[in-house]
């Protein structure tokens, strides 16, 4: 994990400064918590879950209830712990952090989750604010952040650290004719693969999950990104937003 322990500012979400766009609020819950917040730490990586335990045990009034390396773990500690909030990557295997989240909004409507992620790309805040997320900040956020952000969040207000980009470089000029035949230059393997990609999973994992190599995989990306002219992950997480192979 990349905490440093430096202040950083951040913005509510659906505020920009100079951008017409702006990001989905997620439903809030107004009021402030007076007691311990309860929080539930959710990642595949059990040295990531052990550095998010150390720092939050030194933030005053916030106690760490339970860990959980996957979503069908998660579930099963909310039913059991209660937790005030949940603190829940993306990228995990089986079930992933936007499939899980969706699940906990639907299930447990007191509990608030903030997405503690390594994708920095705006589309993916907006994919999690879109599914009931209160907030969202990058692994490489200062750790001052992460009081800030359940803080706020827990007065019934949405997070979005001011790290996530309001724009990013790349934009795709996409008609309903351009988007077919963008798509229609893909395999079925490869689309297959750009909507892993855009769900935030790895190369490791997409291997994993459909049984090829890594190397194929990476082969298969290189042909997908060529052919669509996109060589960043914003931009093929943009892509499939907009040609309805993710739904947000």
């Amino acid at each position: 994990m990349n905490f440093t322990y430096s202040t950083t500012s951040a913005q509510p979400a659906g505020v920009s400064s100079d951008h017409s766009e702006s990001l989905p609020s997620a439903p809030q819950e107004h009021g402030v918590h007076t007691g311990e917040i309860r929080v539930l730490l959710v990642d595949d990586h059990a040295l990531v879950r052990a550095g998010l335990r150390a720092l939050i045990e030194m933030i005053e009034s916030i106690d760490v209830v339970g860990e959980a390396g996957n979503g069908a773990d998660a579930l099963r500690s909310i039913e059991r712990l209660h937790p005030h909030i949940v603190l829940l990557d993306i990228t995990m295997p089986d079930m992933n952090g936007l499939e899980v989240l969706q699940k906990i909004t639907s299930r447990f409507a007191g509990v608030r989750v903030i997405i503690l992620t390594m994708h920095e790309a705006r589309e993916y805040a907006v994919q999690a604010l879109h599914f009931g997320a209160a907030g969202f900040i990058p692994k490489s956020a200062a750790a001052a952040e992460l009081k800030d952000a359940i803080e706020m969040v827990m007065q019934g207000k949405t997070y979005v650290s001011a790290q996530t980009p309001q724009q990013t470089a790349t934009r795709i000029p996409i008609n309903a004719d351009k988007q077919s035949e963008l798509l229609d230059r893909l395999t079925p393997r490869q689309r297959e693969i750009l909507v892993r990609i855009a769900e935030g999973q790895s190369t490791k994992e997409i291997a994993r999950a459909l049984d090829i190599s890594v190397k194929t995989v990476e082969s298969h990306r290189s042909q997908l990104t060529e052919r669509l002219s996109i060589h960043d992950v914003a931009g093929l997480v943009r892509f499939a937003i907009k040609a309805g192979l993710i739904n947000v």
